[in-house]
Parts: C-alpha cells; sequence; structure tokens
C-alpha cells in the first residue's frame, strides 16, 4: 500500500490510469483490423482525459491550498499588529497607573500640609487655601477615577483579544484535524477493493 500511495501520487489512481494507457497503446499498436484499432484509439483518448481531468483538479487544490496560505498569514500578521497594539496600551495604562500614584502622594501631602496650616492664627487665608485644596482634591479623585476605569476597559478588550486568539487556533486545528481525516478516507477508499 506504501509503495502504491508513493507512485500514486495523492491515490487519484493516476498509476493506474497510466497503465491502462501503456496496455492500451499496445493493444493498438498490435490491433489487426481497423475497428479493433478505433476502439483501442478511442480508449487511449479516453484515458488521457481522465488524466487532464485528474491534473487540472491537483492544480486548482494547490492553487486554493496556496490562497489559504496566504490568507492564514494576513491573520496572522493582523493578529500580532492587535497584540502589539495591546502591549502599547498596557505600557500606557501603567504609566497613567504611575501618575495616579504620584496623584495620590501629593494628596496625601496636602493633606498633611492642611494639618499644619489650620494651627496658623490666620484663619480667612487658612481657610482660603483650604477650599483651594479641596477642590484640588476632588479634581485628582476624578482624574484617578477615569484613569482606573481606562485601566479597566483595557483589560477587558485584552481579555476579549486574547479569547479571539484562542478561538481562531482552535479553529486552525480542529480545521487541520478534519483535513487529517478526510485524507485518511480518501486513501482508505483507493486502497478498498471495488465490488
Amino acid at each position: 500500500m506504501g509503495a502504491r500511495l508513493l507512485i500514486d501520487g495523492d491515490g487519484a489512481g493516476d498509476d493506474r490510469r497510466i497503465n491502462l494507457l501503456v496496455k492500451s497503446f499496445i493493444k493498438w499498436c498490435n490491433s489487426g483490423s481497423q475497428e479493433e484499432g478505433y476502439s483501442q484509439y478511442q480508449r487511449m483518448l479516453s484515458t488521457l482525459s481522465q488524466c487532464e481531468f485528474s491534473m487540472g483538479k491537483t492544480l486548482l487544490v494547490y492553487d486554493m491550498n496556496l490562497r489559504e496560505m496566504e490568507n492564514y498569514e494576513k491573520i496572522y500578521k493582523e493578529i500580532e499588529c492587535s497584540i502589539a497594539g495591546a502591549h502599547e496600551k498596557i505600557a500606557e495604562c501603567k504609566k497613567q497607573i504611575l501618575q495616579a500614584k504620584r496623584i495620590r502622594k501629593n494628596r496625601q501631602e496636602y493633606d498633611a500640609l492642611a494639618k499644619v496650616i489650620q494651627h496658623h492664627p490666620d484663619r480667612h487665608e487658612t481657610l482660603k487655601e483650604l477650599e483651594a485644596l479641596g477642590k484640588e482634591l476632588e479634581h485628582l479623585s476624578h482624574i484617578k477615577e477615569s484613569v482606573e476605569d481606562k485601566l479597566e476597559l483595557r483589560r477587558k478588550q485584552f481579555h476579549v483579544l486574547l479569547s479571539t486568539i484562542h478561538e481562531l487556533q482552535q479553529t486552525l486545528e480542529n480545521d487541520e484535524k478534519l483535513s487529517e481525516v478526510e485524507e485518511a478516507q480518501e486513501a482508505s477508499m483507493e486502497t478498498d477493493p471495488k465490488p
């Protein structure tokens, strides 16, 4: 069976057709009557047509596989670009987190400063400064909440991206398994004896 598959190529019966063609040619050369020669000639033409059809089919499958490979390469490049973009967004989020930590540290320093200011005798100026510090703290709090919301959104987006990549890998693996099963079935059909 292994030797036959090596000779037969993809198992489409080309070796059998070639053998039939050679036998038909020998019979045609040795034909005694014109009618028998014409019959053998028609058989050779039929066998040649079958070989040409099989070759054309193989070329179409080859072209289709090339297009599929190009398509997969394009998808891989898009995924790589998406991953690179996600890494850039993560780096940006880390910068925003560091900025939020600095803001928090500043807020703590402002709180400590406010406590010191409260002990000063000039209460009017102290109240003005406290009011200004309160507004600044409120503004910083809004900035922190905005940064945290953005970070959460980026995490969700990255999770969705990873899930999509996993599903694509699973689909590619299933396609490969299906191709292997179909090739095995075709090979089995070729090797089974015909009734």
